[in-house]
């Protein structure tokens, strides 16, 4: 054990984890070179086009140092804010992490958040100045920065280059000298932390783990800590590129183990393995649970297909535990679920997945987030979803989420954020100079706000030079309203949305300008109302097809005339009362890009 070291590399998004990764690969020869590629852990199609990390992963390494040999299991994990869950996983499952900053930008807001969940589980930090051979590299500043962040020696911080090779030799001796090496009982009974786990057609589920105590060997009895159901380890082993068998696995390795188990309840990720023969009477701690910050409903396009897209869903939900989903109904969209986030761009890389890996193609409603509703009657119920507001005269109140946000970017761009985070409610809490240049701001700002479009327009008003990173700090009082869409009077419960009242008319005027384009024109006019209870605030109408009834009329008496036009209006009006207007997928994709 003394020669284990488990590790995970941490970082803002774009900060080289995956590249610096690729080097550990290649100069360890634990892939060969005709093997190697760019972002050779990603094995998703959606990372390789994004260039982005979504799913932590685990893989072996062998080094040869000072004469002994070494086993490093490095864990490369997502540097994006909405995946910071499996950054959460990982960390638990490894005694040190590298913190990697980039030369060019310096230190980022998701680079502070990963560090402090590295320091809150008690891991070495070893910090990476990372890109030093481009032309915009700042060493000096940036190890200014690290030192002032996590209060290590200069001379503590190494420089490196994921693309070059440079500084990974000296990468590997601080992992063996500066990591500790896994604790343990190799003899007590075997202990083991779930983090992660994938569906694989054929073997079943494959469960991945970290032993804490004892060992596993193959064919032995093993149980879930939380559903205490016992299974047969048929293969148990290590994961190197692909997956290696062994007979057994020791205390403080990373491995993997299938026992032909089908339903995705049954694996919990966070749960704790023990063996039958000998169990543990402890479980691990393992990570807090995840809490949803967006929640948006997703049904299927054809209604018949609801229950292959549960099947999906959970078999998904087995490879990313940061999904969650309950049952839900809508009038407009038959069955479907509601869906609970971490954010957008993880809404989005669900709905990819969905389609690539299991062909399912889904309509997603309007996103938002969670509030609380207090009733006369003393009642508290969690809104999710529009459909469940209480009515208007039975509510007393309605709490809505905050969060504090953290931005840091350069000192040109201050005005434009005040600017945009004012507009969406945010309140300004604190200003610090990281250095002359860099400034981090903090806002307290409501997370309805965030869930649309704040990233993007943040990115756009600073050309990019900002990061952002947020956590929620509990619920306040706020006006809340549910706005609703009407079609020629019909509510269409997948388009209304709970909106900040000052917020309502100009997002129900854009919507029903957007629903004019959008929807075809009928034999009768069709009338799109905004409406708050019953207080129409915005409305549009789309004018009627119109067949000219009066063309067979060559001259003669007016009233001719006059009589078939009544009668067209008599049809219309009948049509209208029975017409159904057919609201197209791209409608309820519309209203996230309203400002589009």
């Amino acid at each position: 054990m003394k020669n284990i070291r488990n590790f995970c590399i941490i970082a803002h998004i774009d900060h080289g984890k995956s590249t610096l990764a690729d080097r550990l690969l290649q100069t360890t020869h634990t892939i060969s070179d005709r093997d190697m590629q760019a972002q050779v852990l990603d094995d998703m199609d959606l990372e390789r086009e994004k260039g982005i990390t979504i799913k932590s992963h685990a893989i072996q390494i062998d080094y040869p140092y000072k004469g002994e040999q070494y086993t490093l299991n490095l864990i490369d994990t997502p540097g994006h804010v909405d995946f910071s869950y499996e950054v959460s996983r990982a960390l638990a499952a490894c005694e040190g992490a590298l913190l990697l900053v980039d030369a060019t930008q310096g230190i980022q807001a998701q680079t502070i958040s990963n560090l402090y969940l590295a320091i809150g589980n008690d891991l070495e930090i070893i910090p990476v100045i990372n890109k030093i051979d481009m032309d915009g590299a700042m060493i000096p500043e940036v190890t200014d920065q690290i030192v002032e962040l996590i209060g290590c020696k200069p001379e503590d911080i190494l420089l490196a280059s994921g693309k070059s090779g440079i500084g990974i030799e000296e990468i590997l001796a601080a992992i063996i000298e500066r990591i500790p090496a896994p604790k343990g009982d190799p003899n007590a009974p075997l202990q083991a932390l779930i983090f992660d786990s994938v569906y694989n057609s054929f073997r079943g589920i494959i469960v991945y783990y970290r032993i804490f105590s004892g060992s596993l060997k193959r064919g032995e009895k093993v149980k879930f800590f939380s559903t205490e159901n016992v299974y047969d380890a048929d293969e148990v082993g290590i994961l190197k590129m692909g997956m290696e068998k062994r007979d057994r696995v020791e205390c403080g390795d990373v491995g993997y183990i299938i026992t032909g188990i089908k339903n995705a309840k049954e694996v919990k990720v966070g749960d704790t393995l023990t063996s039958v023969a000998t169990p543990t009477h402890e479980r691990i701690d393992g990570f807090e649970e995840v809490k949803p910050m967006v929640f948006a409903g997703i049904f299927p396009v054809e209604t018949d297909a609801f229950e292959e897209l549960r099947d999906c869903m959970e078999k998904l939900q087995l490879n990313d535990a940061s999904l969650t989903f309950e049952l839900e109904t809508s009038q407009a969209l038959g069955f479907g679920f509601r869906c609970g986030f971490l954010g957008l761009l993880h809404m989005e890389i669900i709905q990819e997945r969905l389609e690539r890996e299991f062909n399912q193609t889904v309509i997603t409603t309007v996103p938002n987030v969670s509030f609380i509703a207090h009733t006369s009657k003393g009642e508290v119920i969690d809104v999710h979803n529009p459909a469940t507001l209480p009515d208007p005269t039975r509510t007393e109140r309605i709490e809505e989420p905050y969060i504090k946000a953290q931005i840091i970017t350069q000192a040109e761009y201050i005005g434009n954020i005040m600017t945009l985070c004012i507009s969406k409610r945010g309140m300004l809490i604190h200003q610090s100079y990281l250095t002359p240049t860099r400034v981090e701001l903090t806002f307290e700002m409501p997370l309805t706000e965030i869930v649309f479009d704040f990233y993007d327009k943040l990115k756009s008003q600073t050309r990019g030079y900002a990061s952002f990173d947020y956590h929620p700090i509990g619920f306040r009082d706020s006006d809340i309203v549910r706005m609703d869409i009407l079609l020629n009077g019909e509510k269409v419960d997948a388009l209304s949305a709970l909106i900040h009242r000052s917020r309502a008319q100009e997002f129900g005027r854009k919507l029903c300008e957007k629903l004019k384009e959008l929807l075809n024109k009928q034999q009768f006019q069709i009338a799109i109302q905004a409406a708050i209870g019953a207080k129409v605030i915005a409305r549009e109408n789309i004018s009627a097809m119109r067949k000219d009834v009066t063309a067979k009329c060559y001259g003669g008496d007016i009233s001719r005339k006059r009589k078939l036009l009544e009668k067209q209006k008599e049809g219309k009006k009948r049509m209208r009362q029975i017409g159904n207007i057919e609201v197209p997928q791209e409608a309820f994709l519309a209203v996230l890009k309203l400002d589009d």
